[in-house]
């Protein structure tokens, strides 16, 4: 018989084709959810999209929609790539949905706002988009916080024993056009804007409330970000977590998200609720003209830091953050009492003309040459552990100095009211930390010192332009510290009201009694009482800076060769091992001698080669690895930062200093 030679159809033999399954994240009851297309491997994925929008007839914008991969947990972004290259076969799961999302963020003052962001983008980029939506300059600055469950325990407990419903007032920021993804306004912030400060009563200026008509920022909401409300009742602050311990300290910084990946990638869903909050403490170019906003916030996270305890610091200086609190909440409310007015038009080419006017004002020419010929000298009598040392032994005090710059810890002992002025100096030796005392005689001779102590710890010297405004700063502080009880602060009849308990940490709330903390923060309050609001905010800040645990971040490590756990304090300039037990540093690096540091992502440990031959390696047991790694390399990608660079970030450079290779 003659053999005829017989043609199958291509759907069914002889092809490569096969099914895949799309599940569509849509609104239309009408219309199916799940879609079965017929692929072939050298199918890209915008043919697979496009297959996708014509099977399902819908008529409506799918610009913002992106196909996920459940299975991988991850975007398939790259349209040109085919399903060969990325891997996808017909076993795997794609959803296609929108990238953008509703997410919830609590923001350091601890409100709410909820506000579409991207899922699809690097948690870095969209941490800069929702900046520019609040108008927070600096973006590099801030992170995405996700909450321990040990922390949120105590509330759920306390939430649990409630009977009435919680009722969260949540700022809805939803139809901003830089959150939908579309093209709106460049940013809600600009160098040649006017300032956001009345330059007089120090209250945001109403011309800057809102630059852009597209803005999501109304007056109000404006005014919710920038102003602080009044404090929480110390029933509210009881129900918060206080942690007690470096360990409990360390919770607090276990779940910031990689800024490598996306959230939907690190399994956040839509409308969940993480913690807006300041990551680096490196405040670069903090400007009341243009960070109203910025410098609200930052306020706001210190003070909450003061108030839960996360930062330890002395009574004294608690009654000076309590008495600034007071007087920024005074000036708030009577500022929000105001009619706020908002012009139509900003002059911008006027206001650049002024912003320039004050920089060559301020940036005297002067000033640098005496940093290059003026260089200030220390000779004084001091004593150094117990012994008194005149200035002939100067020369040798200065070694001390050089040693700060070697991994010296420096910790003021200071008690205005008792005259003490002293100065901690711990060295790092083979075996630990050597101690040594400089006791000084008064405010002035303490100021220079310890002005000259911390820019050695920076690597500075005492020519750098940065010393006699450091050394004005550190006086400033102690000013505060100095006061004297006045009649007239005890009889001020604004003050019958204070409610002094919302102003400290409920320690001190235990220990004295309310009218004793009321006289005791009035007393302090004559101090700062002539200060205008972003005055007041911007000592806080400073005060918050000048306590000796300011800027350190705790995660519990275990190093190399080592039997016990220890605590490693993160910071803008270097690394502190420290005892879990006793809280004592032992041994400081610091990254200016820092040569390479590297994740072996295997066995999950950070390893660190420093100068001279030393190295150290540690697994951390309270965060992924992944946190201290991003921490190190994004304090030296802000190191690099400079006024010239126009707020413009190399966004590669962040992610190769902090992506690591998993």
């Amino acid at each position: 018989p003659q053999l005829r030679a017989v043609r199958w159809p291509d759907c069914e033999y002889g092809s490569h084709s096969w099914e895949l399954v799309v599940t569509v994240d849509h609104q239309h009851e009408e219309v199916q959810k799940e879609f079965l297309l017929r692929v072939t491997g050298d199918l890209h994925i915008g043919g697979v999209m496009l297959k996708l929008v014509e099977q399902i007839k819908k008529s409506q914008d799918w610009s913002d929609y992106a196909l996920w991969w459940e299975q991988k947990k991850c975007w398939l972004l790259k349209t040109h790539w085919t399903l060969d290259k990325c891997g996808v076969q017909a076993d795997a799961k794609l959803f296609f949905t929108t990238q953008h999302k509703m997410l919830r963020l609590r923001l350091p003052n601890m409100k709410t706002v909820r506000l579409k962001v991207s899922f699809s983008s690097m948690v870095f980029k969209a941490v800069s988009d929702i900046c520019k939506i609040l108008n927070i300059r600096r973006s590099e600055e801030l992170s995405l916080l996700k909450q321990s469950e040990d922390t949120l325990k105590k509330k759920k407990k306390k939430d649990k024993n409630s009977k009435e419903p919680v009722t969260e007032d949540i700022l809805n920021l939803c139809n901003s056009p830089v959150s939908s993804g579309l093209s709106g306004s460049p940013g809600l912030y600009s160098k040649t804007m006017t300032p956001v400060y009345d330059p007089i009563s120090g209250t945001p200026a109403s011309s800057t409330i809102t630059w852009f008509s597209d803005s999501p920022l109304t007056e109000q909401n404006c005014s919710i970000l920038a102003f602080s409300h009044p404090n929480c009742s110390p029933e509210t602050l009881a129900e918060m977590y206080q942690p007690r311990t470096l360990a409990d300290k360390a919770k607090l910084n276990a779940g910031w998200l990689d800024s490598s990946r996306s959230l939907m990638e690190q399994g956040i869903l839509e409308d969940d609720q993480l913690l807006l909050r300041f990551k680096y403490y490196t405040f670069f170019d903090l400007n009341p003209k243009y960070d109203a906003v910025r410098i609200n916030q930052i306020y706001e996270q210190a003070r909450w830091a003061i108030l839960l305890e996360e930062i330890d610091c002395t009574e004294e200086e608690m009654l000076i953050f309590a008495a600034l609190q007071y007087h920024v909440s005074k000036l708030s409310l009577s500022s929000e009492a105001q009619d706020f007015t908002c012009e139509s038009e900003v002059d911008e080419v006027e206001a650049a003309l002024s912003n320039l006017e004050v920089t060559l004002e301020g940036g005297n020419a002067s000033n640098i040459l005496e940093d290059i010929t003026d260089i200030p000298k220390l000779a004084d009598n001091l004593s150094i552990n117990q012994y008194l040392l005149s200035d002939v032994l100067i020369k040798q005090i200065h070694c001390f100095l050089v040693l700060c710059d070697l991994g010296c810890e420096i910790v003021p002992d200071v008690n205005v009211a008792a005259k003490k002025f002293g100065i901690k100096l711990l060295i790092p030796v083979a075996d630990g930390m050597n101690e040594v005392y400089l006791r000084c005689d008064n405010e002035t001779q303490y100021a220079r010192w310890m002005a000259a102590c911390v820019l050695a710890s920076k690597g500075k010297t005492m020519a750098d332009s940065s010393y006699h405004p450091e050394v004005h700063k550190i006086l400033s502080f102690l000013k505060m510290k100095n006061w004297t009880m006045s009649p007239q602060a005890v009889s001020d009849p604004e003050s019958i009201d204070m409610k002094p308990e919302c102003f400290v940490s409920l320690r001190y709330t235990k220990k004295y009694k309310s009218k004793q903390l009321a006289a005791r923060i009035l007393e302090a309050h004559q101090n700062v009482s002539q200060m205008t609001l972003v005055e007041a905010k911007l000592h806080f800040i400073q005060a918050w800076q000048s306590l000796p645990e300011f800027g350190l971040s705790y995660y519990i490590v275990r190093f190399k060769g080592s039997k016990k756990d220890d605590v490693l304090g993160v910071s803008y300039n270097r690394l502190i091992r420290i005892d879990i037990a006793t809280g004592d540093p032992i041994t400081t690096w610091r990254f200016s001698n820092m040569k390479q540091w590297n994740v072996n992502w295997e066995i999950r440990q950070v390893a660190i080669e420093f100068d001279q031959n030393v190295s150290i390696a540690f697994t951390c047991l309270s965060a992924d690895c992944k946190i201290i790694h991003e921490y190190i390399g994004g304090y030296i990608f802000l190191s690099t930062r400079s006024k010239d660079q126009n707020e413009t970030l190399d966004e590669d450079l962040f992610h190769k200093l902090t992506g690591g290779q998993e």
